[in-house]
């Protein structure tokens, strides 16, 4: 039997943000939803690699932050978000359950030919939940978390006091702000799937 290879690359290729045009064609500098068609950084290592093996007949699914199990956004928290300077600098997240990468990967390599050969062979699919998270909104959300009765977490209390700081009115905050904003929906509308588990809790 021929042989199906498919690559699980990263939506880092598309970087933080650049030049990207909306569903009504309209262009935006530096922010804005960006597609499986949207330009990349060809130069990335891994995007070399994707590229060697998409002209070889295989196919890449680039994913969003990969998440489950053991594997949850709030243990980054400490990491990522370890002080108000980088809390200030926090704008979108995008993320993609294991489950889903399974379910994903099931789709594009368990298909007739004639789908394979259309939208496998050669193909490279962007892959989130197709949610657009917003840090800040995450950060509030998980204020108790590992804290005190009563207590709320520093990171909490940063975003609630750079919002006065910046003047954001509420989370979350709109799509200029947060930058790059990942649309995976031509996947999951292509290969016949919904996500089983869209929005981190």
């Amino acid at each position: 039997p021929k042989a199906r290879f498919v690559q699980l690359g990263s939506t880092g290729i598309w970087g933080q943000g650049g030049s990207t045009v909306s569903r009504s064609g309209e262009g935006k500098k530096g922010w804005g939803w960006i597609t499986r068609h949207s330009a990349f950084d060809r130069a990335n290592p891994r995007a070399v690699a994707e590229d060697e093996l998409l002209l070889l007949g295989g196919c890449v699914l680039n994913l969003a932050g990969l998440w489950g199990g053991e594997r949850h956004p709030k243990r980054w928290v400490v990491r990522v978000a370890g002080s108000k300077e980088a809390v200030r600098g926090k704008t979108s997240l995008h993320l993609i359950h294991g489950v889903d990468v399974a379910r994903a990967i099931l789709a594009v390599v368990d298909v007739d030919d004639e789908k394979w050969e259309k939208h496998g062979r050669g193909q490279r699919w962007l892959v989130s939940d197709g949610v657009v998270y917003d840090w800040w909104e995450l950060l509030v959300e998980w204020a108790e978390e590992g804290q005190e009765e009563g207590k709320v977490s520093e990171q909490a209390r940063w975003v609630w006091e750079l919002m006065g700081e910046m003047g954001v009115l509420g989370l979350p905050r709109e799509k200029e702000v947060l930058g790059r904003c990942l649309s995976s929906e031509e996947f999951w509308r292509t290969w016949g799937l919904v996500p089983l588990k869209a929005r981190v809790k």
